[in-house]
């Protein structure tokens, strides 16, 4: 029974991880599109959303390797998974003050933070894979 309390805390843990991906996907989504004429569709949007909730489900809480004194190692998946974490939520938060303030930004700032939420989920993608095929 407590076995499936946790599990089922865990996966409800990761769903709201997935939601604030999507979240922050949103918010990319709408900044970029607005200031990108051929970016203004629906269909971005919810790929933006998409992007952000696979890369928070799957990026966010990876399996780490099991600490040895003898073969330390550098573990890339937690690099890469906090790496793009950063990168992914400091590009929403841009696009978030941007909207909130009503802030002018010319499109290569737009692009910029298109290509860093790109990267940020992209990231945390390629981490969570790792890590759950290294420890399965």
């Amino acid at each position: 029974m407590r076995f499936r309390v946790r599990k089922t805390a865990h996966v409800l843990e990761r769903i709201g991880l997935a939601m604030a991906g999507a979240a922050c996907g949103l918010f990319v989504g709408a900044y970029v599109g607005s200031a990108i004429a051929s970016l203004t569709t629906q269909g971005f949007l919810l790929l933006m959303m998409l992007l952000g909730a696979v890369g928070f489900y799957l990026g966010i809480d990876t399996p780490q390797l099991p600490f040895d004194e003898a073969h330390s190692q550098i573990d890339a998946a937690e690099i890469l998974s906090s790496a793009g974490t950063l990168c992914a939520t400091l590009t929403a938060l841009a696009s978030v003050a941007v909207i909130v303030l009503r802030l002018e930004a010319d499109g290569a700032v737009s692009w910029l933070v298109l290509l860093g939420w790109i990267a940020g989920v992209a990231m945390q993608i390629v981490a969570g894979a790792k890590a759950r095929m290294r420890a399965a």
